[in-house]
């Protein structure tokens, strides 16, 4: 039996400029059943991002609200990785920041960066990835 792992309920939100109010989305209803995929399609400036920004908490609505199930990972369309930092310093500046960086988070990253094919890479600096392996970074 599917369980719900994402229940959306009148979901709106407006966004306020200098001109006046912008109504980005309106009434959004819809639910998400673990194991079922979905895909946000529209043009550009549909809103396809703000429900993204909703869903993982960066921006709240305006109105309406959302139950979710469960942890949320979200790649943003820009990897804003640090040109002058290697790969391997991208990837640990959180644990740094946190002073979390130890003997086992290591180990876990260079298994990660075997698992996606960037551990020869790891010493190398963003600028010299293709796109694909930046957003694998991120």
């Amino acid at each position: 039996m599917d369980s719900k792992i994402l229940e959306i309920n009148n979901l709106s939100k407006s966004f306020f400029t200098l001109d006046g109010e912008i109504e980005v989305l309106k009434d959004i209803d819809m639910s998400l059943n673990e194991g079922e995929k979905i895909a946000i399609v529209g043009p550009s400036g549909c809103g396809k991002s703000t429900i993204l920004n909703l869903i993982s908490g960066l921006i709240s609505p305006s109105k309406g609200n959302f139950v979710l199930n469960g942890d949320v990972g979200y790649m943003f369309q820009k990897d804003n990785l640090l040109e002058w930092r290697t790969i391997y310093k991208n990837i640990t500046i959180g644990l740094e920041i946190k002073k979390k960086l130890d003997k086992e988070q290591k180990e876990k990253i260079d298994e990660l960066l075997k698992k996606y094919d960037l551990y020869e890479f790891k010493n190398s600096y963003p600028s010299e990835l293709s796109g694909g392996m930046r957003q694998r970074v991120a």
